[in-house]
């Protein structure tokens, strides 16, 4: 049975690497419909390559730019704007998968929207579980939704835990710890001194993973750590004690779970995030991903390490805020988008970007949030007491 694909963000890395492996297998899945921010010349070419029967931009300006493209093409392909349309995207009748993979905050109401409809549902939007937390859980475990994570650390822990390739919900019998990986990003050695001056291209130079912007500099600053520890504790029902960060530049292992008797699983593969895509596409089965074979004959020395947090203060900060709770991880995350978007536009230093975070977490009232409507609420407040922060340094 051919099984049809909704993309949440077809244009970003994710989308884009979602696209590749579908190619490799149309025998089994179908593009249904594709959902983008506002690169309407993007998406224009993967309607003109994939026929989805929708098409949604965020952006009503460009979606209208898309339309003329589609209607002057003669493809029969609808053709929707504005952020309500994204998030009711999941709601097509047709859709048996989602893949959600918008970048940040954006990609919660979408995501969600997409549990409700108990969809199989393959999470790139660690920013969805960072915001909401046990809600989010209790939305998949009331609507029956099957999750899989298509992060690859949280990919690596899904396929390392007992029976995992059985079910979907985690199994920790035996499970003594999680060890997840992280490269430390391109300035892991960089003298401390010197960060400050470090430009957006250049934090956004992975050595090993091509990535969006954002994730990039969240790689940098290994805020992404933080944020993927946070998701960690909710995907697989573990406290922040159970987990352990470990740095290993070569990208290699992707994250590993340790046992009681000593034994230890690692799920290994070359840096491209089309494996972990693959594995959750054809979840409990295994596709081809089109990723080139792992040589170990041509491997390096793999080295691991312990997290630097006086390099890598974001880390530190995620640590505190899941620590403390209630709203705090929603209001890291806000402050960390905040202070990445005034970074990408040269508006504070590298090294400030800790700073806003810190500061705005110092400056916030910490609540329970136990519905949606508070979630957004205290994002929104978050946003805009960064922004104050990123004034006053200036």
């Amino acid at each position: 049975m051919v099984e049809s694909v909704c993309i949440l963000g077809s244009t970003g890395s994710i989308g884009c690497s979602c696209l590749e492996v579908i190619s490799k297998n149309v025998d089994r899945y179908s593009v249904t419909v594709l959902t983008a921010n506002n690169n309407y010349q993007k998406l224009y070419q993967q309607c003109q390559t994939y026929q989805p029967q929708l098409a949604i931009m965020a952006c009503e300006v460009s979606a209208a730019k898309l339309k003329q493209l589609i209607d002057k093409s003669g493809l029969n392909i609808e053709v929707r704007g504005g952020v309500d349309a994204v998030n009711q995207a999941a709601e097509h009748s047709a859709i048996d998968i989602v893949v959600a993979a918008i970048v940040g905050a954006a990609g919660l109401l979408p995501t969600l929207a997409a549990v409700k409809q108990a969809h199989k549902v393959l999470l790139a939007n660690k920013e969805a579980l960072v915001m909401s937390g046990d809600l989010f859980i209790q939305e998949v475990k009331k609507s029956g939704a099957i999750l899989l994570p298509i992060d690859s650390e949280h990919n690596a822990i899904f396929q390392s835990l007992p029976q995992a390739g059985n079910k979907a919900q985690p199994n920790l019998a035996g499970v003594k710890q999680i060890l997840l990986t992280g490269s430390g990003g391109p300035f892991l050695k960089l003298p401390l001194e010197e960060l400050s001056d470090k430009t957006p291209d250049q934090a956004c130079a992975h050595p090993n993973w091509e990535m969006g912007r954002k994730i990039s500099i969240d790689s940098a600053t290994m805020m992404n750590k933080g944020l993927e520890l946070i998701e960690a504790c909710y995907l697989f029902d573990v406290s922040i004690e159970q987990i352990k960060i470990v740095v290993h530049p070569q990208s290699i292992i992707h994250s590993m779970v340790a046992y009681l008797d000593g034994s230890v699983i690692a799920q290994m593969g070359n840096p491209d995030m089309k494996t972990p895509i693959a594995h959750c596409l054809a979840w409990p089965d295994r596709i081809e991903a089109g990723v080139k074979p792992l040589d170990f004959y041509q491997l390096a020395g793999l080295e691991f390490q312990p997290p630097d947090f006086e390099r890598f203060p974001c880390l530190a900060l995620a640590v505190e805020a899941i620590k403390i709770g209630k709203s705090a991880p929603c209001i890291l995350n806000a402050a960390n988008e905040i202070a990445v978007d005034a970074f990408l536009n040269e508006k504070i230093k590298f090294t400030q970007i800790g700073l806003v975070i810190q500061q705005t977490l110092s400056r916030s009232n910490f609540e329970e949030l136990a519905s949606l409507e508070q979630i957004v609420q205290s994002d929104k407040d978050a946003r805009a007491l960064a922004l104050v922060v990123i004034q006053e340094l200036n």
